[in-house]
């Protein structure tokens, strides 16, 4: 690889951990990288300024996401992630020349590669590959793309070095260019934007239980609904839906004296409802979800983990869509345990 080249590609990697961070966008930018506003239920959207979005490229709408304290994102079952980096667009002409011309000014990427980028992207437009003042002429009939990260930096984050390249309104990218954006990709990153509702359980006994007596265990089954997050691109007019479905509970009692109903630990989801609410009359009965404690927690608690298993897919606005791998979201919580009294007379 050229000496040009490979600092073309760490001056376009700087620039999207730049994007990724949030700085303020300019008329000129299409993009800065996705949005995260402080309420989880806020919807985003982009702003239109003569045909230039202000707004990141990726608009999320968490309306329809878990809110309160306690909700939080799901963990894969499986070693899959969301894309650590993407394609999308980023700059207009006029955009991308306020980006570069900076850079070429302070010399601090040297001569060579100065005269080599002017040529490419400033006076050039006679040689394949090659453009005319940033390709102003086809201002509005197109976008400069360049590479987006993951905020959170993972593994892979770096693979997306390629430098600007321009795409016309309505055309792919090209084909060697990979994680382009597209609904499947929005589908995958909205994964990342999942809150589903904690996962305290009740039980009955409430506050301390019993050596060897059935606890029922359950949720309520208002609060555990589908949840969804859409991605959506303006500049592209594509979109994708991810919607998490609760589907299980696992009860883990925090000891190994004990036992779970059912013997599994797990507790199926049916019809919308995670376990039974204990009632008057129910106290012979086996408990559908709960456990039993053969011992007494003594003068501490046990940890009583309670986690949701989701089913994950996401729908795009061009038809497609597809599974995800399952999500987890769990908490702990104290349970007492005390023996039950005797007395004699």
């Amino acid at each position: 690889m050229r000496l040009g080249s490979r600092l073309l590609i760490a001056v376009a990697l700087v620039g999207s951990i730049l994007a990724a961070a949030g700085p303020a966008v300019s008329d000129t930018e299409i993009g800065g990288g996705s949005k995260t506003p402080s309420d989880p239920g806020q919807k985003t959207s982009g702003s239109a300024d003569n045909g230039t979005l202000k707004a990141g490229v990726i608009v999320y709408d968490r309306s329809k996401n878990g809110t309160g304290p306690s909700a939080g994102p799901v963990t894969s079952t499986t070693s899959w992630t969301p894309p650590a980096c993407w394609y999308a667009p980023k700059y207009s002409p006029a955009g991308l020349k306020d980006y570069l011309e900076p850079i070429w000014q302070a010399e601090s990427t040297g001569p060579q590669w100065d005269l080599e980028q002017r040529n490419k992207y400033e006076d050039g437009g006679k040689e394949p590959g090659t453009y005319k003042d940033f390709n102003k002429e086809k201002t509005g009939k197109g976008y400069w793309w360049d590479s987006y990260v993951n905020e959170s930096f993972p593994p892979g984050w770096d693979k997306c070095n390629k430098p600007f390249f321009w795409v016309d309104k309505g055309d792919p990218p090209p084909a060697d260019i990979e994680n382009a954006v597209t609904p499947k990709v929005l589908g995958e990153l909205a994964y990342n934007e999942i809150r589903v509702p904690g996962t305290k359980v009740t039980l009955a006994p409430a506050n301390a239980t019993k050596v060897n007596l059935p606890t029922w265990a359950w949720l309520d089954g208002a609060a555990f609904k589908p949840v969804s997050v859409t991605a959506s691109i303006p500049a592209l007019d594509i979109s994708a839906t991810t919607t998490a479905e609760p589907v299980s509970l696992k009860i883990e009692p925090g000891t190994t004296d004990a036992e779970t109903y059912p013997a599994s630990g797990v507790c199926e989801i049916h019809d919308g409802r995670i376990g039974d609410p204990y009632a008057k009359g129910k106290a012979d009965q086996t408990p559908p979800c709960g456990v039993k404690y053969l011992r007494s927690s003594g003068n501490g608690t046990y940890p009583l983990k309670a986690t949701i298993t989701w089913k994950i897919h996401w729908t795009g606005s061009d038809g497609t869509g597809g599974n995800l791998p399952d999500g987890t979201f769990g908490a702990t919580q104290n349970v007492t345990v005390q023996e039950i009294q005797a007395v004699n007379r």
